[in-house]
């Protein structure tokens, strides 16, 4: 006569998805810590220091960003087929 609620599967906290979270923050501490980079030495081929690090963490972001995305998805992929067992 009465049914059990269904088993609902709420956020989960995994250690992947906090190396997903630190993957896609990092590059904003970077940026909004502009203490660290408002200088202009060290130069790298006469382009100051405050110029190629900002462009350095242009790469480095995308990096992070694909590495989170593949996180995601071997993380979503891992929890349907744990589902449908």
């Amino acid at each position: 006569m009465s049914q059990a609620p269904p088993v609902s599967r709420g956020p989960v906290v995994t250690p992947v998805r906090v190396v997903i979270g630190v993957c896609l923050f990092a590059p904003f501490v970077a940026m909004i810590w502009v203490g660290s980079y408002a200088k202009t030495d060290p130069a790298f081929i006469g382009i100051p220091f405050f110029y190629w690090y900002q462009m350095a963490w242009v790469l480095i972001s995308t990096a992070l960003t694909m590495v989170a995305y593949k996180l995601w998805q071997r993380d979503q992929r891992a929890r349907r087929e744990g589902g449908a067992k």
